[in-house]
């Protein structure tokens, strides 16, 4: 009843939850010769024939936000948001009040402890029912029914949540007890039993010609589907093979998205105007006359660089066709040259930087052009700021981009540590704050709080925060579980860090430049003193006897594609290195093994071979 699934107060704020095992995003295919290659790709890590089959089970992917639902013994105990994929929000509260979220299991089988992941969305009628009812209470519409959906599954009141029309649909589970599934079509089959609602129509494809034909059918179902669909995911249905495939950074090897077309619309360039990020690239961005596509008003798109400009011959004036790429990036795909005027002109790109007015520079091989005033740029210096502040990174709360350009702007913040001084009863800025307009004593004292929370942080994401150049959140991770803590990656060589698994001589060589820039090391020193870093923690899957052990593997192996070698090593949390050093702990030696295996045997390191290492692993993994 309402009653029983709507009883919390207000909440201050959402707790964060770190995820058992991290919620993945997926790849993105748009053309059946990308799914083509995406089993292509698995066959080989998989050292499975060309001409194999590899059956997939296809359901409709629902345009909504994920969430995650832990059951104990059959009761919901905890609910949370995806989040950065591995920390989310608590929103147990919330998703309670969502009907098709089974308080209580049906069943008896259900396993004693299990996480329900699936997807909150909005359906068609009940969002454009909302927007009437918010129209006539004077209130703001929502775009779309995803953004209604995200909206109301975050309000801290869950009363809120209760009178918003959302659904879930199951698509998948996770447990340490032992259950008898095969196959993605058995967990579909299993969720249904247990209560959930999945989505339909799915089905399972054994052939590509198969799979192709279920995108035809879904599509042509898609206007007549009671909520919005972005596409199909298509899985490889053995479990045994997914679980063989694993992941690779932050997407699984096993499924892919394959998304519809994007919409399309017509719209003019009303200017190009020239942004420079927090490396100093200089990208050019489209302002539009607005229009409504993909389900948001779009007024700007990216033109990516100077030759892209040139290729499309893009210009101010222009009539352009454009679409949201992957449903999410504005982009211009075409030129209505036809509906071009005579007095339009063919854009110049500038030789010098709009914000500082500093010489641009083309880097070697590379089609940017990027300011090379680091730290004289103020545009450089406003956006490093905001990646440094932004969710996977020190994800503080209230500060928002606005909020960064007025604080720089007023000289209260110039490098990341003035973050953490912004409150400081000795700086004269501390009351000032309160005094702008939109701010009073409530706000200035969240933003406070959401400060000192942040103060404490793991250290791959305080790797990602430093917006070093070409290091993401993926590499973030694979340095902080090389390197520990702060000291030790700031003594990195070159060849150390090339012995890392994912980490290219581009890369080192970006990276170090950044280590070794005394500017950098006076910045960061600076932030050290206000902040405290927690050591990387290993997940649960990487908690083995072979965690931090550095494994390298040579030679040709016989029932193994080395990618597969590779990734059951760093699933029990070994390190794979391309060399062998005296910090390699152990080889394992395949056919044809040449000067690695040498170089182990001079060194007196441990040598496995191929049917050891699987005999190894099977004993890890039990």
């Amino acid at each position: 009843s309402p009653s029983y699934r709507v009883g919390s107060p207000p909440a201050p704020e959402f707790d964060k939850v770190q995820h058992r095992r991290p919620m993945l995003s997926l790849d993105n295919a748009f053309s059946f010769q990308e799914i083509q290659q995406f089993l292509d790709r698995a066959r080989r890590f998989l050292k499975l024939p060309e001409n194999i089959d590899i059956p997939l089970m296809a359901e409709p992917k629902i345009d909504g936000l994920s969430a995650s639902l832990h059951y104990q013994k059959g009761h919901f105990v905890l609910g949370a948001t995806r989040g950065d994929g591995q920390v989310g929000e608590n929103v147990t509260a919330n998703l309670k009040t969502v009907r098709d979220i089974p308080l209580i299991l049906q069943e008896e089988d259900f396993p004693e402890d299990l996480e329900v992941r699936g997807e909150v969305y909005m359906p068609r009628l009940d969002f454009e029912t909302l927007n009437q009812n918010r129209q006539k209470e004077g209130g703001s519409l929502f775009a779309n029914p995803r953004n209604a959906a995200a909206g109301s599954l975050r309000q801290l009141d869950s009363s809120i949540t209760a009178k918003r029309p959302l659904r879930f649909f199951a698509y998948s589970y996770d447990t340490d007890s032992p259950v008898q599934n095969q196959t993605q079509e058995d967990i579909l089959k299993n969720l249904k039993r247990w209560g959930f609602s999945v989505a339909a129509p799915s089905r399972l494809c054994e052939t590509l010609q198969e799979a192709f034909d279920y995108f035809q059918t879904l599509e042509a179902l898609r206007p007549t589907l009671g909520h919005e669909i972005d596409g199909i995911v298509y899985k490889i249905n053995d479990l045994a093979l997914q679980r063989r495939l694993g992941t690779i950074g932050r997407v699984p090897r096993h499924s892919i998205a394959f998304k519809f077309a994007a919409e399309q619309a017509e719209t003019t360039v009303e200017d190009i105007i020239i942004q420079v990020g927090r490396t100093g690239v200089l990208t050019p961005v489209a302002c539009l006359k607005p229009v409504f596509v993909g389900g948001v008003m779009v007024s700007r798109a990216t033109l990516h660089n100077e030759e892209e400009i040139q290729r499309k011959d893009i210009r101010v004036g222009d009539a352009v066709v454009i679409q949201r790429a992957g449903d999410v990036i504005p982009q211009v795909v075409q030129v209505l040259v036809s509906k071009r005027g005579f007095d339009t002109n063919p854009f110049l790109f500038p030789d010098v930087c709009p914000v500082c007015g500093h010489s641009v520079t083309k880097m070697k091989d590379q089609v940017a052009k990027k300011c090379s005033n680091i730290f004289g740029c103020d545009a450089q210096a406003v956006e490093r700021l905001k990646h440094f502040v932004s969710r996977p990174a020190f994800d503080i709360e209230g500060l928002g981009e606005k909020h960064l350009e007025t604080f720089y702007k007023e000289g209260w913040l110039k490098t990341p540590a003035d973050i953490f001084a912004l409150f400081d009863p000795k700086r004269p800025f501390s009351q000032q704050l309160r005094q702008l307009e939109g701010w009073g004593e409530q706000s200035a004292s969240n933003l406070q709080k959401a400060i000192e929370k942040s103060q404490n942080i793991p250290f791959d994401r305080f790797i990602y925060a430093l917006g070093i150049p070409q290091i993401g959140q993926v590499t973030a991770r694979l340095l902080a579980k090389h390197y520990k803590n702060p000291e030790a990656l700031w003594k990195a060589s070159l060849e150390d860090l090339l012995t890392i698994e994912g980490i290219g001589p581009g890369m080192a060589q970006d990276l170090l430049a950044f280590l070794q820039d005394l500017d950098q090391q006076h910045i960061v020193k600076d932030l050290l003193s206000h902040i405290v870093i927690v050591p990387y923690q290993e997940t649960q899957s990487q908690a083995s006897p072979l965690s931090g052990k550095t494994v390298v593997f040579t030679g040709s192996l016989e029932n193994l594609s080395r990618s597969e070698a590779k990734a059951q090593a760093e699933r029990l949390g070994a390190k794979v290195s391309g060399s062998v050093s005296k910090k390699t702990d152990l080889v394992v030696a395949g056919a044809e093994a040449g000067s690695k295996l040498k170089m182990a045997q001079e060194l007196g390191i441990k040598i496995l071979n191929e049917q050891e290492w699987m005999a190894l692993i099977d004993e890890k993994a039990s």
